[in-house]
């Protein structure tokens, strides 16, 4: 992408919100105005047929707000405490503020773990891909009641971007308490200017970040810039700009101050590559002629199609598809345990429940999950 992005150019959108843009320290209570502007511009892009996905903050601070603790650290049975309270009234905030115009608001709370296994991986994205199917708004939070880790140390800037990644979305926009990417810390004199646009994260790069800027923000530029190698890298771009201002996401379209954060990939080849070379295969399915044909086609890969099942593997491993003369024809994500694999092959998908006793995926392995030689 040669030129300057736009969010118009994008089909599937991630937005981070962090909690000093969402919660009025001062006076304990969600900025809701400015949500209001913010879910406007949502509202734009969801009318325009763009997915739009919601990685929100803010939950230990709301629980604090309403429970009225007291200001200074928490001990971390406190911020989970905390959290547990405002996960409902951050769920609520956004459902309110969607529903007004029409569209349906979808809390899924994840920690850093579900993004890596590759078993929650897939039950995650295959649960935020059906709420995008049935045009809805995925708001993901961390799920600071449980990841204790991730409260001490983690931040929402880096789960963002493994949203984004898992997601296969093509922008991750993080709204902040700062324009973007300075070339030195912003403070008064330093004469810093922003950095409009950045074609690669390079150590200077790196080396320009800065601490972080708010009491209620676990992330600052350091964290940030982690949130883009691992955008990028997966082929996603990634723009940092400013939220406070009323309808950030217009104030970029219209040409704002961010940065812009670019990558010469794009998620589907980066996920393929990811899927061909990075992944150890630990079984194989062996599959007949006509379900050749169909995946050559772009079809998912159905039970009725495998005729063997080989290797000892779980829900989301890497296999190698071979065709019906043994030789390779792909390898994907299977959707399935190898026993249970094993019992379904050769039958109808309408099948499996009566099989396997649960109602399991339609497809052994989705075509997003799939690569074949020569892609």
């Amino acid at each position: 992408m040669s030129k300057t992005p736009s969010l118009k150019d994008f089909r599937r959108i991630v937005i981070k919100v962090g909690s000093s843009l969402l919660v009025d320290s001062a006076a304990g209570g969600l900025k809701r105005d400015w949500l209001v502007s913010l879910v406007s511009d949502i509202a734009a892009l969801h009318a325009d047929k763009r997915d739009v996905l919601v990685v929100s903050s803010g939950a230990i601070a709301l629980g604090r707000a309403v429970l009225k603790l007291p200001r200074g650290a928490l001990r971390l049975e406190e911020a989970q405490a905390a959290a547990a309270v405002g996960q409902i009234a951050l769920a609520r905030c956004w459902a309110e503020v969607l529903g007004a115009h029409n569209i349906a608001a979808g809390q899924v709370l994840l920690t850093l773990g579900d993004t890596e296994e590759r078993r929650r991986y897939l039950n995650a994205r295959e649960t935020i891909d059906k709420l995008l199917e049935w045009r809805a708004v995925p708001v993901i939070n961390e799920n600071d009641t449980v990841a204790t880790t991730e409260i001490r140390y983690g931040d929402n800037d880096r789960l963002a971007a493994r949203v984004a990644t898992m997601t296969s979305a093509d922008l991750l926009v993080l709204l902040s308490d700062i324009d973007g990417l300075y070339d030195k810390p912003p403070t008064a004199g330093s004469n810093a200017s922003l950095v409009p646009v950045v074609p690669r994260i390079t150590a200077a790069i790196e080396a320009m970040a800065g601490a972080s800027g708010s009491e209620l923000s676990r992330g600052g530029m350091v964290t940030k810039i982690e949130a883009g190698k691992i955008a990028t890298t997966a082929g996603t771009h990634m723009v940092i700009a400013s939220g406070r201002v009323p309808n950030p996401l217009q104030a970029i379209m219209q040409g704002g101050p961010c940065t812009w954060f670019l990558t010469p990939a794009n998620p589907v080849t980066a996920r393929k590559k990811w899927i061909a070379g990075s992944l150890e295969p630990r079984g194989a399915l062996t599959i007949d002629a006509g379900a050749v044909k169909a995946l050559r086609l772009g079809k998912s890969l159905l039970p009725a199609g495998v005729v063997k099942v080989e290797g000892t593997f779980g829900r989301g491993d890497a296999v190698i598809v071979r065709g019906p003369d043994g030789h390779e024809a792909g390898r994907g994500l299977i959707a399935y345990d190898a026993d249970d694999a094993d019992k379904i092959k050769g039958r109808s998908s309408a099948d499996v429940m009566t099989i396997l006793g649960y109602a399991g995926r339609t497809e052994m392995i989705h075509r997003d999950d799939l690569v074949l030689g020569g892609e």
